[in-house]
């Protein structure tokens, strides 16, 4: 990973390389979580395309929850108070990210029918990337984690 660019830049990189959204946002903090790009990797492999295209909650902002479950929750399912602020932080990135995306469903963000759609992912082409606004997308949800991050040491 290229630690001069900013998350929202790495993740935007990491995703025009092929990376599915939620790889690409959920590798650009792995370092920081202390996890090997190809666990990394792995774990957030099933959440690209709003949930193996199911089109549901956006990829990219799976990993967000992903990343504050990593940095913020509580080993012992017993502890509501941190669950209660964990999810009141997972409440704040998703209000954050469609304040300024208009949604957090992959549909709604693709202009897509409702539904799941063909399992087996799209090559990724120059007409793949026109059609697509994920590297934006993508690059906003690191950049929202990022500065949330650093408010929230």
């Amino acid at each position: 990973m290229n630690e001069t660019l900013s998350k929202g830049e790495e993740a935007k990189r990491l995703f025009l390389s092929g990376h599915n959204c939620a790889q690409a946002v959920f590798l650009a903090f792995a370092k920081e979580l202390n996890l090997d790009e190809k666990t990394a990797l792995k774990l957030s492999a099933g959440f690209g395309g709003g949930m193996g295209r199911l089109r549901e909650v956006c990829g990219a902002v799976s990993a967000m929850f992903m990343v504050l479950g990593m940095k913020y929750a509580s080993d012992n399912p017993a502890d509501h108070a941190q669950k209660a602020k964990l999810y009141a932080r997972v409440q704040e990135l998703a209000n954050r990210f469609k304040a300024e995306n208009g949604s957090i469903i992959c549909r709604e963000l693709l202009s897509l029918p409702p539904g799941p759609q063909d399992p087996t992912p799209q090559e990724r082409t120059p007409q793949y990337y026109r059609l697509r606004p994920c590297p934006e997308k993508v690059a906003s949800a690191a950049r929202i984690l990022e500065e949330y991050l650093r408010e929230n040491p």
